[in-house]
C-alpha cells in the first residue's frame, strides 16, 4: 500500500511538474505576443501621428487654395480653373489623409484592445497557478 502511494504521489510530482512547464511556456508565449502587440501599437500610434500632421498641414493648405480662390472670384491673379484644380486636389489629398488617420486609429484602438486583453490574461494567470499548499 505504501509504494502505491509512493508511486501515486511521484506521479502527481511528475504532473504537477509538467503543468509548472506548460504554464511557464505559455507564460513566455504571452509575453511575447505582448510585445509583438506593443510594437504594433506604437507603430500605429506614430503613424496616427504622423497622419494627423498631415491632415493639419493640408488643412492648412486648403485653407490657403480657398482664401485664393476668393481672391480669384474678386479679380485678382491666376485663373479661377487653377485654384479649383489645387483646391480639388488638396481636398482630394485632405479626404486621402483623413482615410488614413481613421484606419490607423482603429488599428491603434484595436491595438490597445489586445493589450488589455494580454494584461488581463496575465493578471488571471496568478490565479490559475495558484496551487493551495495541502496540494489539493
Amino acid at each position: 500500500r505504501m509504494r502505491k502511494l509512493e508511486r501515486k504521489l511521484e506521479e502527481n510530482k511528475i504532473k504537477e511538474e509538467k503543468e509548472a512547464q506548460d504554464l511557464e511556456a505559455m507564460v513566455q508565449h504571452v509575453e511575447q505576443n505582448l510585445q509583438l502587440m506593443t510594437k504594433r501599437a506604437v507603430k500605429a500610434e506614430n503613424n496616427a501621428t504622423k497622419l494627423k500632421q498631415e491632415n493639419a498641414l493640408l488643412q492648412v493648405q486648403l485653407k490657403n487654395y480657398k482664401t485664393e480662390n476668393e481672391a480669384l472670384r474678386l479679380g485678382q491673379s491666376a485663373s479661377l480653373a487653377a485654384v479649383r484644380q489645387n483646391a480639388d486636389l488638396a481636398l482630394k489629398n485632405l479626404l486621402t489623409i483623413i482615410t488614413n488617420s481613421r484606419s490607423s486609429i482603429k488599428q491603434l484602438v484595436s491595438g490597445a484592445e489586445s493589450l488589455q486583453l494580454v494584461a488581463d490574461l496575465l493578471r488571471s494567470i496568478d490565479r490559475i497557478a495558484e496551487v493551495p499548499e495541502d496540494g489539493q
